[in-house]
């Protein structure tokens, strides 16, 4: 199984054959984790740095009304919380969407790794500053862009995301994503997504049914949604 870690990070510098040791070395006890599974909770203590290899997994919120708000969606190759450590408790959740290959690096093996490292530790904050660069993305979708224009963004960010870990080659993904939590992820109720998703349908852009993300006209899906890729950084293009 390919370590999707270490090749998102060959994205973002050079590694060489000792930082790629090292890596291989420091996911080496990952292990399967069945869906609906909360890695850490909101209030624990940090300790661990968690790397999805297989996969996928969420951030999230839960208000005192019960309600709950999705903060980000983690992919094969994603890593949690590089600095996490450095505070008293977790202001967060992370939970596996499906079953995941999860690894954990124990926070003083991430910082040796860091300080010996060069190469990991750019590759490592490039990622960072990738995951800050969609984390606005998202907040400038719930603050100013209309409904539509949401849907359709979060969509073409996730088929983009997917696709440059080879998740797909083609204009449909498997997108393991429940009207629910989208309805979560985007500020919406599932009945207003539902009417946003029908009208993507007609308009020919884009359809979602039974877990699959088909991209019918990707130029209209992007135009909608006003879509600029750069925040996912143009080192991780692997789409011409």
């Amino acid at each position: 199984m390919a370590n999707r870690f270490i090749r998102k990070l060959e994205r973002f510098a050079t590694l060489h054959q000792a930082d790629v040791a090292a890596l291989t070395q420091a996911t080496a006890n990952a292990r399967w984790v069945g869906r609906r599974h909360d890695l850490i909770r909101e209030g624990d203590r940090p300790g661990v740095v968690f790397v999805i290899l297989e996969g996928w997994a969420f951030r999230y919120k839960i208000l005192p009304s019960g309600t709950r708000q999705v903060l980000a969606h983690l992919m094969p190759g994603d890593c949690c919380d590089l600095h996490i450590g450095l505070l008293d408790e977790m202001n967060h959740s992370i939970q596996t969407t499906t079953r995941a290959y999860v690894a954990t690096i124990d926070r003083h093996l991430m910082d040796v790794m860091l300080e010996r490292y060069p190469a990991i530790a750019k590759a490592m904050y490039i990622s960072q500053l990738v995951d800050e660069g969609t984390m606005r993305a998202w907040i400038t979708s719930m603050g100013r862009r209309a409904s539509i224009e949401r849907v359709a963004h979060l969509m073409c960010e996730l088929y983009l995301r997917a696709r440059n870990i080879g998740l797909t080659e083609e204009d449909r993904l498997e997108l393991p994503l429940s009207q629910p939590m989208l309805a979560d992820s985007l500020g919406m109720t599932a009945v207003h997504l539902n009417r946003v998703l029908k009208k993507l349908r007609l308009d020919n852009a884009m359809t979602l049914q039974r877990g699959s993300l088909t991209i019918t006209d990707p130029g209209k899906l992007a135009q909608i949604a006003g879509f600029d890729e750069s925040y996912l950084h143009r080192r991780s293009r692997q789409v011409a």
